[in-house]
């Protein structure tokens, strides 16, 4: 699996991203210790998505190029926020990990993950996915080659079936507070 997040790590490095928003997500954790390691790119921790559209605003207005990593989940978040890229004509890059589809066992994520397209388009936003892992890195790069050329809104969904889909298992003997705990933990 960690091929194909290295790429999209690459991808926004070699797209000249300096600065990387992001809600601690599983899906993104290797692109995000990448940005963490990494003295040429400003990793920061967000309390909720609407932050990083704001800090890709910020990052704009000061010269340089930002990215905002997020879970579909937190896409509802981002609706009022959206509309700063749309009315400053800003670029605007999301790399967004789907929820709600591929062996989603949370029904809680499917109604947000099935939305997801429909809510960002709804907001002018353009949406791109990867499916599979040969086309994760090129689909950001061309993403993010579309939102900094253009200076339009554009999101990348990974798809939950590349990211796979989390398991959680509950015997009696593995229980723990709150029922749940992850496969293998």
């Amino acid at each position: 699996m960690t091929a194909w997040q290295n790429e999209v790590f690459e991808a926004l490095k070699e797209s000249g991203v300096q600065q990387i928003g992001y809600v601690p997500d599983a899906g993104h954790a290797i692109t995000i210790r990448r940005a963490e390691a990494d003295p040429s790119i400003r990793a920061v921790v967000l309390t909720t998505e609407e932050e990083g559209v704001a800090l890709t605003a910020g990052a704009w207005l000061g010269g340089q190029r930002a990215a905002l990593l997020m879970q579909s989940s937190g896409v509802g978040n981002t609706i009022n926020m959206l509309s700063l890229a749309g009315n400053l004509r800003m670029p605007f890059l999301a790399v967004v990990t789907m929820r709600g589809e591929w062996g989603e066992f949370n029904p809680w994520q499917v109604p947000m993950g099935t939305a997801t397209p429909a809510v960002l388009e709804a907001m002018g936003v353009l949406v791109r996915r990867a499916d599979h892992p040969a086309e994760a890195g090129l689909v950001v790069r061309a993403a993010a080659d579309l939102a900094f050329g253009s200076s339009v809104a554009v999101t990348v969904l990974l798809s939950q079936r590349l990211i796979g889909a989390k398991v959680f298992v509950q015997k009696p003997e593995e229980r723990v507070e709150g029922g749940w705990r992850e496969a293998g933990q």
